[in-house]
């Protein structure tokens, strides 16, 4: 038994690089068999630690759960995996400090840990599950998969001989069979068209580039557009790079797009606001239990774009780091921000690694904006309530109307030029720009979570891949359209995936249809700006954004007092 408990052993993350939002997404789990304490499961027989606020209540407690699992352990009608039953207790027991707070197995610990990495070893292919089939969606540009001959469409059937195709594999598991160690190589059997005889591919690993800055270019001729996905140790190093490229084409005016950023880590984040706000000035504090995890970050750099109109997109998905650099900007006047209230997500996790390789991340401070907002919203109703919060703004309005937005007056803050800006969960945007109502049909949200969208749009660029290269990028933009029959083809094939056709309900997605279906087009022909550029072609708060620099609104965030 004393093999089932390791000591717990405390790792401080340095606070250049702690995870704003390493937890994110975790809290949906069920809430059960919370009454065990963290410590009677992590410290091992005969090597305990006195908790020191908590001494006696710490020891009574981890006596009665080694007891529990030693009775469970010997005289259980049936064999049990202790592990796993100690790895679920932890589980169900962070949940009732905060949302975030979460316990990763070893086993898990190197796949969570990826999403944040600026590479990784494997052969470069973007894929996607159509109807249980591993779908290439876009080999890296240079990359191996690319150099090995795999293209857009080609069906994976087997990986090193074992079979993938219809086996109900998930993304997670293609994941860790593609991956593996640089100089490796993984033989691939894929299908290019239906009917033709599977090619045979021998492709090697090498170091892959995880970027997260998905796009960087020119809105128009002095306009940047910039989109950040997440905040990953490479984010930075990133940014600078396309800041610096669009900086020499003549920028003078920026949109950075965070929408749908989960966060990150930290002090990517906070360099990147640096590089916006001049002087010293404070960008983000932390307060915790203990002076320790007290922190104050301050500007300290010459940024590369102090001065110019800064307009940044923020919505409902964007979370942690994220909202840490939009409620700086916020703060000191430097940005506009157009959109909608962000996640509100702003407890700090401090990764702490464990003897046997699994990983505890345990919230040990929270966010504080520099005027004083906390952007945590509140989870003091349990978990089920918070997982139902987004969903709650919806049925509320708030995604489409702004005075929606419910803020308590008890927590109003002021920016630098005297606007009022409010804490309690989230960061509100300057101008509100509403959700287009389509993305809100059950109709439109069913071809989405089939994945009917991307599949038509690849199967479409198969069959018209010779016309399609034939055409620059900007003869397709201006020139290529979606007719109403491939439109009622896809709605057609929805059908058939038993998605009973609601004809109200596509005329109403038919725009935002059409856009989507020709920007997957275009990044199966020209790469993801392309996709970028034709999805933003459309966007609602991308052209708010656009107005708010035509009007000169993004110049001074101040003018919005109405001083």
């Amino acid at each position: 038994m004393a093999g089932l408990f390791t000591r717990f052993t405390q790792v401080v993350f340095p606070g250049s690089a702690k995870p704003a939002s390493a937890a994110f997404g975790r809290w949906r789990q069920p809430l059960l068999l919370g009454a065990t304490l963290m410590c009677g499961v992590l410290l091992g027989a005969g090597r305990f630690q006195a908790s020191r606020q908590n001494p006696e209540g710490t020891l009574r407690g981890y006596l009665r759960f080694k007891e529990v699992l030693s009775h469970v352990d010997e005289e259980y009608v049936d064999s049990v995996d202790v592990e796993a039953l100690s790895d679920y207790a932890i589980a169900r027991m962070l949940e009732r400090l905060d949302p975030h707070s979460t316990f990763i197995p070893a086993r898990e610990r190197e796949q969570s840990a990826a999403f944040l990495q600026s590479d990784y070893d494997g052969i470069g292919v973007e894929f996607n599950l159509f109807r249980d089939t591993v779908t290439v969606i876009a080999p890296l540009g240079g990359g191996p998969a690319e150099q090995a001959g795999l293209q857009p469409g080609d069906r994976i059937l087997a990986v090193n001989n074992q079979p993938v195709s219809g086996r109900h594999i998930t993304i997670t598991q293609m994941f860790g069979k593609l991956r593996g160690p640089a100089g490796s190589r993984v033989q691939l059997q894929v299908l290019r068209r239906p009917g033709s005889k599977p090619l045979l591919l021998s492709v090697p690993r090498q170091r892959i580039p995880n970027t997260s800055v998905d796009a960087a270019y020119l809105l128009n001729e002095t306009t940047g557009y910039i989109k950040i996905s997440r905040f990953a140790s490479g984010t930075y190093d990133e940014f600078k790079q396309a800041l610096g490229d669009l900086n020499r084409q003549g920028m003078t005016k920026l949109v950075l797009d965070l929408r749908g950023n989960p966060g990150g880590y930290l002090d990517r984040a906070t360099k990147l606001a640096d590089e916006f706000i001049a002087g010293t000035r404070k960008l983000v504090y932390t307060e915790g239990k203990d002076d320790q995890f007290d922190t104050q970050t301050f500007s300290r750099v010459n940024g590369e774009f102090e001065e110019g109109q800064l307009v940044v997109l923020i919505d409902e998905g964007s979370a942690s780091a994220a909202e840490v650099v939009a409620g700086a900007l916020q703060d000191h006047d430097r940005a506009l921000l157009v959109g909608r209230r962000t996640f509100g997500k702003g407890l700090v996790q401090q990764p702490v690694v464990l003897n046997d390789g699994s990983e505890l991340r345990l919230t040990i401070a929270r966010y504080y904006t520099p005027s004083g907002r906390c952007i945590q919203k509140s989870y003091a109703e349990g978990p089920a309530a918070y997982s139902q919060e987004l969903r709650n703004r919806q049925r509320q309005g708030e995604l489409q109307h702004a005075d929606s937005i419910h803020v308590d007056d008890a927590l109003r803050y002021h920016t630098a030029h005297g606007r009022v800006v409010y804490g309690g969960g989230g960061i509100s945007p300057d101008v509100f720009v509403a959700r287009d109502q389509a993305t809100l049909a059950p109709y439109y949200a069913r071809l989405q979570s089939q994945n009917l969208v991307r599949e038509y749009a690849l199967q479409f660029f198969q069959s018209h891949k010779a016309e399609l290269e034939a055409l620059r990028f900007e003869q397709f933009q201006e020139s290529f359209q979606i007719s109403p029959a491939q439109l009622a083809e896809l709605a057609d094939r929805a059908e058939q995936d038993g998605i009973a056709l609601d004809e109200t309900a596509l005329r109403q997605c038919a725009p935002l249809l059409s856009n989507q279906l020709k920007a997957h087009i275009a990044r199966s022909a020209y790469g993801k700006t392309a996709y970028y550029q034709v999805l933003n072609s459309r966007d609602a708060e991308l052209q708010a954004a656009l107005k708010a620099v035509a009007d000169g609104r993004a110049l001074l965030a101040q003018d919005l007092s109405g001083n």
